[in-house]
């Protein structure tokens, strides 16, 4: 069964920064296209962020993402990374870590296509 792990959420104020970590025991997150999603309170789950498969680590950002959150991998640590700075009370919400064993581009766009998830981590943003 695999099995994806989030960390790295807690409290932040405005302005603040986080950085989500998502790690896998057994499967080489290397080998798969890895997503960020979130729910915040009252709505529906959104893509955040993608990174497809470490031949090309193509990233892709959600709109609302672009230019503060930053994706990456460590395939040594088999851990993806979500850097958000410049927080926003709107960024409130609990993050879902994603992957699936092929490419896919933008996969922020079409959660239906990951296979793996992870339980979700919460992120709040509060003064």
């Amino acid at each position: 069964q695999a099995q994806l792990v989030e960390s790295g959420g807690g409290l932040v104020q405005p302005g603040g920064s986080l950085e989500l970590s998502c790690s896998s025991a057994p499967f080489r997150l290397d080998l798969h296209t890895v997503g960020w999603f979130r729910q915040a309170p009252g709505k529906e789950r959104e893509g955040v962020s993608c990174i497809t498969r470490y031949e090309t680590s193509i990233t892709t950002y959600a709109k609302f993402a672009e230019g503060r959150f930053f994706i990456s991998r460590d395939n040594f640590k088999n851990t993806v990374f979500l850097q958000m700075n410049n927080l926003k009370p709107e960024d409130t919400g609990v993050y879902y870590c994603a992957a699936v064993r092929r490419d896919v581009n933008s996969c922020e766009t079409s959660e239906h296509s990951m296979d793996y998830w992870g339980k979700g981590i919460s992120v709040t943003v509060s003064s």
